[in-house]
């Protein structure tokens, strides 16, 4: 079982570690995006939620407290998620398309990372990983 952990934890991290790198490479562009969907201060969120990506995805990747970056994850999806992919604003029939698929890939994204806190914060007995979880559910 440790392994086929290991293997969801790569593939679900990966998405959120690869992202952050758009956000850094990419910041000008993306900060111009942010602020046309309203975002305030959209250059320092634009990079703070690359670092929460980052942070987050390399510590369910890593196994540092995994629980914890799954909340970190969710964290980082709520707004993204409302804010980013407002379909129910768009009036251009591929836009709201688009933004629809990013709005419930979200959802989903954000039911696994809960599903992954409440699994790593009850499992005690993983392995690889290099630490335990820091909350415990029962």
């Amino acid at each position: 079982m440790s392994v086929v952990v290991l293997i969801g934890r790569i593939l679900f991290a990966l998405l959120f570690i690869l992202s952050s790198f758009g956000h850094f490479a990419q910041s000008e562009g993306m900060a111009a995006y942010a602020t046309a969907k309203g975002v305030p201060a959209a250059k320092a969120a634009v990079v703070g939620s690359g670092v929460l990506a980052l942070v987050a995805g390399l510590m369910v990747l890593l196994g540092i407290w995994a629980d914890l970056g799954c909340l970190l994850i969710l964290v980082f999806l709520i707004p993204t998620t409302f804010m980013m992919h407002t379909f129910w604003q768009e009036s251009d029939p591929q836009v709201k398309q688009s933004e629809m698929i990013n709005f419930n890939k979200n959802i989903a994204l954000m039911g696994a990372a809960l599903a992954l806190f409440a699994f790593f914060a009850h499992e005690r007995h993983l392995g690889l990983m290099i630490t335990g979880p820091l909350f415990t559910l029962h």
